[in-house]
């Protein structure tokens, strides 16, 4: 894995307990070069960094996305544990970009991402571009080959830009769609002004399910839970991408692309909820978190509170 890094664990600190009451003193740092997954006897939950915003480069996005995942382990850290004995935490550290290789991250990651998913692990990734969806899915459908897999996407952006050359942090879903015979994908809080008519009508032509921003609010929550639950039911498994520039800058104004007018946090922990109780959520990422232009440690604030709520979530009770 010449992409690999193990964690730098003294990101994970904070105060000291003799109860486990911080998430710093549950984590488990996992060197995956030294170490071989196994199924685990508890619930398990695998974060892995995407360090790459080449994707968003690419794109020409504002980049930084790249230190991304630390930052939202120093935010998870400090918060205060609630999970028991039966539930695991690992940390696998992180995949990063050499010389702006990324289909060879894009690769490795899925792989990682494959023996996750077989080794029964519930991979939340960190990025990074969202160009680490189209990595994500690779490793979903390499290890459920015969599966349908529904992606749901929180984002003001469809990302469905067509590849010249090469991907971009733009173009994860339109790949995705011309590699594969079935293509289900949902997205939640578009916005009109960050998408082009041309966009538009591809998601059209491809039969993509979306609620614009205007409609994805606290509001219209129970039309909202059909259209997700709807989608859901038509699918083997999800795959949940949260895109942080869909919220709004006042939440979130480390980020890639940000906008004022994108969703609040309450329908975002709504639909997660929605989506964790289905039992076909298998796996979830966290991406376009830029710490460079992040206010007091925001943006990472909150990427950590929904990676905890993900976990709470998910939880068999």
């Amino acid at each position: 894995m010449k992409n690999y890094k193990k964690t730098d664990t003294t990101l994970w600190t904070g105060r000291i307990s003799d109860d486990q009451l911080y998430l710093h003193e549950k984590i488990k740092c996992v060197n995956l070069e030294n170490e071989i997954l196994s199924k685990p006897k508890k619930q398990s939950f695998t974060l892995l960094g995407y360090t790459c915003d080449e994707g968003v480069k690419r794109n020409h996005g504002r980049i930084g996305a790249v230190k991304g995942p630390d930052h939202i382990r120093k935010m998870l850290a400090t918060l205060s544990n609630h999970f028991n004995d039966q539930i695991d935490i690992l940390d696998v550290g992180n995949i990063t970009c050499e010389q702006g290789n990324l289909e060879d991250t894009q690769l490795e990651t899925s792989n990682i991402i494959a023996s996750l998913l077989q080794h029964q692990n519930f991979p939340i990734i960190l990025g990074g571009g969202h160009d680490l969806a189209y990595a994500h899915y690779n490793g979903i459908k390499k290890q459920f080959p015969n599966k349908k897999i529904g992606i749901i996407n929180l984002d003001a952006h469809f990302d469905l830009r067509k590849t010249t050359n090469q991907g971009t942090s733009g173009t994860p879903f339109y790949q995705i769609s011309k590699e594969n015979d079935s293509f289900n994908y949902l997205c939640l809080g578009i916005q009109k002004a960050s998408n082009n008519k041309e966009l538009y009508k591809i998601a059209n032509e491809l039969n993509v399910q979306y609620l614009e921003n205007t409609e994805y609010t606290i509001q219209n929550k129970n039309n909202i839970a059909t259209v997700v639950q709807n989608f859901i039911a038509k699918v083997d498994y999800i795959y949940l991408t949260i895109d942080l520039d869909g919220f709004s800058s006042a939440l979130a104004p480390g980020v890639s692309a940000p906008s004022p007018f994108g969703f609040s946090v309450d329908i975002a922990m709504e639909t997660i909820k929605w989506i964790c109780n289905s039992t076909k959520l298998i796996s979830a990422d966290i991406v376009e978190f830029n710490p460079k232009y992040d206010i007091d440690n925001c943006t990472a604030r909150l990427a950590s509170r929904l990676v905890n709520h993900i976990i709470e979530c998910m939880i068999d009770e």
